[in-house]
């Protein structure tokens, strides 16, 4: 064993005590960094439009399409509600799902909102060349998005945690600033296992 083995201390492992919802703007890295998040604490992690997706076998743009968006945002609140009841993991939802009442009201009861909070042109730089974002495919997506970003970061910021999300940090590097937050801001939320 080399002598830098030998001193590094062996990582942490904590317990998850309720779901952390993954909550902000598409781009702010809620997937991937709920995924990384998930897997370091050795959780399941979930994803609401995924789940809405394999349930509809259409993709979110499509039942946008077909269906509308009040009937999208009525699926979404079912399956968060879903989730919330299964195994403790990290659940990620997509950018509008916070915006409803009723499902702020459900996540933090039942679980613990953390926002992931990137600016605007961090944001602009993750999601101007996907054409996945029904909400963007308009005549000028960047005063769209930005148009969208002020209406929903008031809101965001209701949640229970927020993390801020910058762009020379790595995912790990965020799930770190994600874990702290979670260990300085909520007890009840997750804890280091000594065991």
């Amino acid at each position: 064993m080399s002598e830098i083995q030998q001193n590094r201390e062996p990582a942490p492992r904590y317990r998850l005590k309720k779901t952390v919802v993954m909550v902000g703007m598409m781009g702010a890295g809620k997937t991937a960094v709920g995924r990384a998040l998930a897997a370091r604490l050795d959780v399941p992690f979930l994803d609401s439009d995924a789940e809405i997706e394999t349930a509809a076998n259409m993709t979110v743009p499509e039942i946008f399409a077909r269906d509308g968006e009040p009937f999208f945002r009525a699926k979404e609140a079912q399956v968060i509600g879903r989730l919330l009841d299964e195994a403790r993991g990290v659940l990620s939802t997509g950018g509008g799902a916070f915006l409803q009442d009723a499902n702020r009201e459900m996540i933090s009861a039942r679980g613990v909102s953390l926002w992931l909070n990137a600016d605007l042109d961090l944001l602009w730089q993750r999601v101007r060349h996907k054409d996945t974002r029904p909400l963007l495919r308009t005549p000028d997506p960047r005063a769209t998005l930005a148009e969208i970003y002020a209406q929903r970061a008031p809101v965001y910021a209701l949640a229970d945690v927020a993390v801020q999300s910058l762009p020379e940090l790595s995912i790990e590097a965020m799930v770190d600033r994600v874990i702290a937050a979670l260990l300085a801001q909520r007890e009840d939320v997750l804890e280091v296992d000594h065991a």
